[in-house]
């Protein structure tokens, strides 16, 4: 996003996903109503798979390890959970002018990505495919998961970075509606570059950075 675009920034802790749910409600109808400026909330989630209403029951878990909540977002299934940073984007696109808040949101995750000293990259879906959206490493694997809302000209949902997440948690399931998907989160990236993981208040800084808010 460009810097002009400023939005508020909100940092919160971890936040029980319905909890977090009705929240962001509150806050697109207050954005509508021009009650609030545009805002960037981060924060974590108890461990939960979300999925869309588009998603085959067979991509679903079998075994329920962990809770399983339908949602009015894009995307299909996925996992939160500790070590993983949340970002909720409540945006007036009304006000914002014309362009693909996707791309946006992918492009500042990718600059976000290379302050903290990681390549990332965004991949473009094959006309039919299964979306692509996201933010990639270059030999393929998954960090960034992007599910977006938009109605009344206002976004809801957002994005879901892994900082520590365990992994494991996404092989219970078809990711991202993309069998054999493999996540990757910035711990693991890091420890191949024989450096420590970013800490968490780092992450969330460039970040907020990247996506114009303060």
């Amino acid at each position: 996003m460009r810097a002009v675009d400023c939005v508020e920034r909100v940092d919160l802790g971890e936040v029980p996903y319905e909890d977090a749910v009705r929240d962001m409600t509150d806050w697109v109808a207050r954005r509508r109503a021009g009650e609030i400026p545009d805002r960037l909330a981060l924060l974590s989630h108890p461990p939960v798979i979300t999925y869309g209403s588009r998603t085959p029951p067979a991509e679903l878990p079998a075994g329920l390890t962990v809770p399983l909540i339908p949602v009015d977002r894009g995307g299909q299934a996925t996992y939160h959970g500790p070590g993983q940073l949340i970002g909720y984007l409540v945006l007036n696109l009304r006000e914002r002018g014309p362009g693909d808040i996707v791309r946006r949101v992918e492009n500042g995750l990718i600059a976000a990505c290379a302050d903290l000293g990681f390549e990332t990259v965004r991949r473009d879906t094959p006309p039919g495919a299964q979306s692509l959206v996201g933010v990639w490493t270059p030999d393929g694997r998954k960090l960034v998961s992007i599910g977006m809302r938009i109605r009344g000209g206002v976004t809801s949902h957002g994005f879901a970075l892994n900082i520590t997440s365990d992994l494991v948690e996404f092989t219970r399931f078809v990711a991202c509606g993309l069998p054999g998907v493999a996540m990757t989160s910035l711990a693991e990236l890091a420890a191949e570059q024989s450096r420590p993981a970013p800490a968490e208040q780092e992450v969330r800084d460039a970040v907020a950075r990247a996506l114009g808010a303060r």
